[in-house]
């Protein structure tokens, strides 16, 4: 039986205004680099196995089964001898600034958790794709891998094993359509950022043309824990059919706007209205963006739907990044709409059929 009371897995080290675990010191007293260690005496695929059976879905919108994207990866002595990592750290949806908490505030658990992605699929190079106006998060990511490289976490011959990985961190020029992934490693590789037509898919055919694994900050960041605690403590976490916790914020006129980790499956309700702490005095709810700024206006008759992907989905919008906009009857929403129509205008590329329903710009 599961007795260990943590259910607070990506924000445990967050404590108030102080960065508690933005060195590596403070972070391992703290139970850092325990998941990447159990890693390194597992084989490979039981780590993809463990993400997979843990029900870790994309954190980046999508919401795709982490694990089931990382066994696509080619494996056996006729595969690439080259392969990649990339965490998308663009972030650039409208409304959106869960990722940014962590990087700025625990940057070793997106470090490791990419490490144990790396070993899983045997990668020996990663890339941390940054956005540009991002420069606290990415000198705090810069410290800590050399950190991490100092301590025999990362470089060569890890903990004096044979695997090796060197982390890198790449600053995007920036624009939206950089979150695409296949957009991203465009840009990665010098390139102008326009999707690629798929297939073949990253796992098979991306960076340089190698096998590449593409998530988002948030998905790295459940991998540490995810293995060190095991699949069945990690679906526990979900309050339904999604397994695990979730960064969900709120923006818009709401008395308390912010960020919290709360499990998946948690009321709209009761983001909006207990973490939140509702609208602000004299003003209505009219209507709200479940996921950031490209996703589907939906009503208050909708405050009850549990935030997972299914239950937004049937709604006729998607859950995105699980960080809600909310519209007050004061604020016109022509007008809202025409700032974001704005914003996609800008930040789209104009090869839409490629990108498909991951541009919104379309």
């Amino acid at each position: 039986m599961l007795t260990n009371p943590l259910t607070n897995p990506l924000t445990k080290n967050i404590r108030g205004p102080e960065n508690v675990a933005t060195d590596i010191a403070r972070y391992e007293d703290n139970g850092g680099y325990r998941g990447w260690r159990k890693a390194l005496q597992l084989a490979p695929e039981e780590i993809v196995k463990r993400v997979q059976d843990g029900g870790l879905r994309g954190r980046g919108g999508a919401g795709f089964n982490t694990g089931l994207k990382w066994s696509f990866v080619p494996r056996g002595e006729d595969s690439p001898s080259v392969k990649y990592v990339v965490c998308n750290a663009d972030e650039m949806e409208p409304g959106t600034f869960k990722d940014r908490l962590l990087m700025e505030r625990d940057p070793h658990l997106l470090i490791e958790g990419m490490a144990i992605a790396a070993y899983a699929i045997e990668a020996r190079t990663a890339y941390i794709f940054i956005r540009g106006e991002y420069a606290l998060a990415a000198a705090r990511l810069e410290l800590a891998i050399a950190e991490a490289k100092e301590a025999g976490l990362l470089g060569s011959n890890i903990l004096g094993g044979d695997f090796s990985l060197e982390v890198h961190l790449h600053r995007s020029a920036g624009n939206y359509i950089c979150g695409e992934e296949t957009a991203l490693l465009n840009a990665l590789e010098g390139r102008r950022a326009i999707p690629r037509a798929k297939p073949p898919f990253p796992q098979v055919s991306g960076l340089w043309g190698k096998p590449t694994v593409v998530n988002n900050v948030e998905t790295f960041c459940n991998v540490p824990h995810l293995i060190e605690m095991g699949a069945d403590w990690y679906r526990g976490l979900g309050r339904g059919e999604d397994a695990g916790s979730k960064l969900f914020g709120v923006s818009g006129k709401v008395k308390n706007p912010g960020t919290w980790e709360l499990p998946m499956g948690t009321p709209i309700r009761e983001i909006i209205e207990e973490h939140a702490g509702g609208m602000q005095d004299g003003l209505k709810l009219k209507g709200f963006l479940p996921g950031g700024g490209s996703t589907d206006f939906l009503g208050p008759q909708h405050l009850d739907l549990p935030m997972d992907y299914d239950a937004i989905s049937k709604a006729g919008s998607r859950m995105g990044t699980g960080t809600i906009i909310v519209l007050d009857d004061h604020t016109c929403p022509v007008g809202l709409v025409l700032n974001l129509t704005q914003f996609f205008a800008r930040e789209s590329c104009g090869w839409c059929t490629p990108a498909g329903t991951a541009c919104p710009g379309w």
